[in-house]
Formats: structure tokens, C-alpha cells, sequence
């Protein structure tokens, strides 16, 4: 089993000698540099680099920096907005709705590491999906972790850690965060 196949089904793998991972994050690594080299006034520019990038939907708009690992295993909705420096490492799925803002100095990760030091130094990870609802807004420097859903018709606050799971209809904020007002 490849260290991909691994990565898709859950498992630890070590994506740090793997030449097909390796050679997918160097292509979207390049490919972001591209986009966050690009004049901030050639929107039509920007939007068709970032649709080589990741899946994404019409009317959004992503300012720049931004960026990620693999690109492909981002799918986000319709109507979505990111200010400057959002950071999503995708090594599985991070799914994200329509109507999503997020502020700036975010960042949405899917991959983490073992508490036993010995696994983790020589590079094991294991990656969780990341799953945002419809009509969300993340305030500024936020965290969003590993294996977190979040829900439809949520505000999370800026500065939060998103640790775990947040309902819909909700306002959440803290670190963790927790949610301190449902929304009718």
C-alpha cells in the first residue's frame, strides 16, 4: 500500500519520502506561488489559477497569500471569501460549503502528528477530513483542527481553536472553542 492509499483510509504514513506526494506538494506549491505572485488587480487572473489549484466554486475570491499542500483535495461551494493569509494543509478532504467568509491569518489542517516522539520524528502523520457547513463565518486567526465538522449557520470567533465538532446554528468561540449561543 502506498503511503497515499494509507493517508485516504485513515492510517499513520510518512509522507516525507514518498516521491508521488512529494511531487504533488512541489506542484501546488509551485502553483501557489504563482497565484500569490500575481497583481492583486488581475482578479480574472487570480481566479483561473486558483480553479488549477482546488475545486472551487463561481463567485469567490481568495486574497492573497494563500496557501496549501495538495489543492485537490479542497472542494469549496459557491460565494466563498478568505482574507489575506489563509493556510489549508489538505493532505485528505476539506470540504467547505456555500456563503463561507473566513477572516484573516486562518488555517483549516487536516494532518497531524503522534504524541510518541519516536513516531513523529522520523515524520509519521495521520490526516483527518475537515468539514465546513453552509452560511459560516470564521473570524481572524482561527484554528480549525483535524477531523473537525463544523455546521451550517455558525460564527466562529476570532482568535478561536477549533478542537471539535460545533452544531449548527451556533456562535462559538474560545480555545478551545466552545459555543456559547445557539442561533434561531
Amino acid at each position: 500500500m502506498t503511503e497515499k492509499e494509507k493517508c485516504k483510509k485513515g492510517m499513520v504514513y510518512n509522507p516525507n519520502y514518498d516521491e508521488e506526494l512529494i511531487s504533488e506538494r512541489n506542484k501546488c506549491k509551485d502553483l501557489c506561488q504563482k497565484y500569490n505572485n500575481i497583481l492583486p488587480s488581475d482578479l480574472e487572473k487570480r481566479r483561473e489559477c486558483l480553479k488549477e489549484i482546488i475545486n472551487i466554486e463561481e463567485g469567490f475570491l481568495i486574497e492573497q497569500p494563500f496557501y496549501c499542500d495538495y489543492g485537490y483535495n479542497i472542494k469549496i461551494g459557491k460565494n466563498f471569501y478568505a482574507n489575506h493569509n489563509l493556510v489549508i494543509l489538505d493532505a485528505i478532504d476539506v470540504k467547505i460549503g456555500n456563503n463561507v467568509f473566513i477572516g484573516p491569518n486562518c488555517g483549516i489542517y487536516t494532518a497531524g502528528h503522534p504524541i510518541n516522539y519516536e513516531e513523529r520524528n522520523i515524520g509519521l502523520e495521520y490526516a483527518k477530513k475537515v468539514t465546513i457547513g453552509d452560511n459560516v463565518w470564521i473570524g481572524g486567526n482561527v484554528t480549525i483542527l483535524p477531523g473537525v465538522t463544523i455546521g451550517s449557520n455558525v460564527t466562529i470567533g476570532a482568535g478561536s481553536v477549533v478542537v471539535k465538532d460545533i452544531p449548527d446554528n451556533s456562535i462559538a468561540v474560545g480555545n478551545p472553542c466552545k459555543v456559547i449561543k445557539n442561533i434561531n
